[in-house]
């Protein structure tokens, strides 16, 4: 875990404001001490939820896309962690481990071409030692009976979070996506489009549902192969939003229907919800309460190995914003998921 840098007491200075009277979560996280053997520390410790941040665009970069702010987990912390501490936050079951540190990588691709072959397939060979990274430490994190709560930036790191899972359980699993976009591009080398379909061809990922994709992101080669496979599904935004042919929550039923058979991960791509980035390009998509719907839905099952939330892009301007929205989906898991009715 060279990589990891590990969440400390001057971090939790930096971002909690205490206030007299008021209990805040960051007040009752948990943290690793100073030395430990982390493995053996997270399996030996109290808690169900292991939060981790992957603050990289390399993968977005990769897929041809522009590099953005990678803020994402900082801006989270400064409002999860000033939240107020209750019997609905549960702040006491949450281990707050640290973020992977890719500041190399990321200074590595600054001077590549990706219009030139080579610095294309050299940008993608490093997003694939990303996911080394990002599959061990999830593989680490399963392995001690925890449940991550992973809050990214590009969605390449879904691969990392199947693999890892898939790993540990010595299963595949199945994943539910809220996205704009099926993320299941040709296998070209590795970068955010197509995490999915590297963990479905290398048998880690056994069901994969994609959840309200707007229809013109859909390429006709990719809609083809979906419609082949009997393991890959999806619903559109505007079947349920503009069509109506069905509605939110039938959808969410039909949705665990498809992936219910097996253990699965949560992947929310933050461009999916309306108003959540400014820089977005999508210009329309699911209020921030059908998120937290979503979320809920699912968190509540048995089952699931993880949430994921990424490709949220904060500025200055709307980090708090942002770091609200994802405090939010947070939140919601944790207790959709510690509450006593827990689905099967």
């Amino acid at each position: 875990m060279d990589k990891l840098v590990v969440f400390n007491n001057s971090d939790l200075s930096r971002f909690l404001n205490i206030r007299p009277s008021e209990s805040k979560f960051g007040e009752h996280v948990k943290m690793l001490p100073s030395t430990c053997n982390i493995y053996e520390y997270i399996e030996n410790l109290d808690v169900g939820y292991v939060l981790i941040g992957i603050p990289e665009s390399i993968g977005v970069f990769a897929n041809l896309g522009q590099q953005s702010t990678t803020h994402i987990w900082e801006a989270t912390l400064k409002v999860l962690l000033n939240i107020q501490k209750n019997e609905f936050t549960n702040p006491e079951d949450v281990l707050i481990l640290g973020y992977l540190n890719f500041e190399k990588e990321l200074k590595k691709i600054n001077d590549l071409d990706l219009s030139i072959d080579k610095q294309l397939v050299k940008c993608r060979k490093i997003v694939s030692k990303i996911d080394k990274e990002v599959s061990n430490l999830v593989y680490c994190i399963k392995k001690a009976g925890k449940i991550p709560i992973i809050i990214g930036r590009g969605h390449n790191n879904a691969y990392g979070n199947i693999k890892g899972s898939a790993l540990a359980l010595n299963s595949p699993i199945n994943v539910v996506n809220l996205d704009t976009l099926t993320n299941f591009k040709p296998e070209e080398g590795r970068h955010s489009g197509n995490g999915f379909t590297y963990a479905f061809t290398e048998g880690f990922l056994k069901k994969y549902y994609v959840f309200g994709v707007h229809e013109n992101h859909i390429p006709n080669s990719i809609l083809k192969t979906i419609n082949k496979l009997k393991e890959v599904s999806f619903s559109s935004y505007e079947s349920i939003e503009v069509k109506q042919n069905t509605t939110f929550k039938k959808e969410l039923k039909h949705a665990w229907s498809f992936i219910k058979e097996l253990p699965f991960g949560i992947e929310i791509d933050c461009s999916a919800i309306e108003k959540l980035n400014e820089d977005t390009v999508t210009t329309c998509g699911f209020s921030l309460k059908k998120a937290r719907r979503f979320v809920n839905y699912f968190g509540k099952r048995k089952a699931v190995q993880y949430l994921h939330i990424c490709e949220a892009t904060p500025t200055e301007e709307n980090a708090l914003q942002i770091g609200k929205q994802i405090s939010y989906l947070v939140t919601d898991f944790i207790h959709a998921h510690s509450t006593k009715k827990t689905l099967e």
